[in-house]
């Protein structure tokens, strides 16, 4: 008979630069891929010398890719979100020794959630559908009064009000307004008719959005990334939301009555 054997990845290097090793050759394996293909490092690279609030031309859209779980479990050890000076950020998730590897948590082959597993310890988690309502704090990081929702309604509640702020600025700072599509890059466009939906003829390649200023490239590509982690909340959410509440704050969105981690 044949015999087979994981392939051995004793460590993954991240697009910062930051070498990781999780310990777990399986997790190892799943961060190779699924850690982005950019990071901080690259973003101020692309700004560096520029004026933040001057449209260039030599800007574009920086994507990180998709289901970027290990750039979000790492944090700020890999830095996988731009970061604010002077901010402190979470670094790598700590959960139950039980469950805090890749595998420990999905289906190694399909990557499907062990819900049933989840159930055991988060209340009210019966299915896949369920996990969105799980939260361990009553903080009510994003001011709208509702502690029952789970925390994955916090981060998409500030998520939503960076995405707004992303086109007050666009529209009065770089003067084009900007629109989002996460299935069709390079999923910011220009607004040409001002109505802040995406409509099938803007949705072309050559109408990608292309005033970007650095602090508009900087929140863009904060608030895709959180997109682009569709588990965030259960990978790291204090990582999140501390990014999407510096993002929100620097392109000018309002944080007061929010609750950073």
């Amino acid at each position: 008979l044949t015999a087979f054997a994981i392939y051995q990845v004793p460590a993954v290097t991240f697009p910062r630069g930051a070498v990781i090793d999780s310990g777990n050759l399986s997790s190892n394996l799943c961060l190779n891929c699924h850690q982005g293909l950019s990071s901080i490092a690259t973003v101020n690279a692309a700004t560096v010398g520029l004026e933040l609030d001057t449209v260039s031309e030599d800007l574009e859209f920086i994507n990180i890719h998709n289901l970027v779980a290990g750039a979000t479990l790492y944090g700020t050890e890999v830095q996988g979100a731009y970061e604010y000076a002077d901010k402190e950020y979470a670094g790598r998730l700590a959960h139950v020794e039980s469950f805090n590897t890749c595998t420990q948590c999905h289906n190694h082959h399909r990557q499907e959630v062990k819900v049933g597993e989840c159930g055991a310890c988060h209340a009210g988690v019966a299915g896949r559908d369920d996990l969105v309502n799980i939260r361990m704090d009553l903080t009510d990081y994003d001011g709208d009064g509702d502690t029952a929702e789970g925390i994955a309604g916090e981060i998409a509640t500030i998520r939503d009000g960076l995405y707004e702020a992303i086109q007050i600025y666009a529209s009065g700072v770089a003067g084009i307004p900007i629109v989002y599509d996460p299935g069709t890059s390079p999923y910011f466009f220009g607004d040409s008719n001002g109505n802040g939906q995406l409509e099938p003829e803007e949705a072309t390649a050559s109408n990608g959005y292309a005033a970007w200023t650095p602090r508009l490239l900087r929140a863009a590509y904060n608030f895709h990334y959180s997109v682009k982690d569709p588990g965030a909340f259960a990978h790291n959410a204090e990582y999140v939301l501390q990014v999407l509440h510096d993002t929100l704050e620097d392109v000018g969105g309002d944080v007061a009555g929010l609750v950073r981690p």
